[in-house]
């Protein structure tokens, strides 16, 4: 099996579990191949048999350039076994980390033409120390309103790894 993993990140966290995945993927004798979504093409989904894309939130959104590949290549998307993940810190929460109960993932499900297969939802994380004064400021206030953690010189992941793995593992056996 060949498989592309397409991701959109701002911070790293998106793609760091897309290489989590990989590994998974590839002890289980798959080919991978990973590729930033922005540089992605038709060409990265003519000849694989799978599609994973992970995107991450940011400001409450994900970017552009998610529903533009996604509205340019659907009819590719359809035709592959194909999943999507969410990344938002916002699933941190019990309570909000389905796929059924991620206020991004439903409003994604909702914008989006393409139904993917599979679907994950994974919280991110928040690493103060290497944002600009902007994002720092912002990220803190909508920590504050959500009860998140609010200390500017921390660093806090709230990705489940093994969560994460179980999602790779039906990715190889479900698709």
């Amino acid at each position: 099996m060949k498989t592309a993993i397409l991701y959109s990140t701002v911070d790293g966290q998106t793609l760091a579990i897309c290489q989590q995945i990989k590994q998974i993927l590839m002890t289980n004798g798959e080919q991978v191949r990973v590729v930033n979504l922005a540089e992605a093409d038709a060409d990265d989904l003519v000849c694989v048999d799978k599609v994973v894309i992970g995107a991450s939130i940011r400001y409450g959104k994900h970017r552009p350039e998610l529903f533009k590949f996604v509205e340019q290549h659907k009819a590719i998307l359809d035709t592959k076994r194909n999943s999507f993940f969410s990344v938002n810190v916002v699933a941190r929460k019990p309570e909000k980390n389905t796929p059924e109960t991620n206020p991004y993932m439903v409003k994604f499900l909702g914008l989006s033409a393409w139904k993917p297969q599979l679907l994950g939802v994974f919280a991110g994380k928040i690493d103060y120390p290497r944002y600009g004064f902007f994002d720092k400021f912002m990220i803190r206030f909508i920590m504050w309103m959500t009860k998140g953690p609010t200390d500017t010189q921390g660093t806090f992941e709230f990705t489940d790894w093994s969560k994460v793995d179980d999602y790779a593992k039906q990715i190889t056996g479900q698709m």
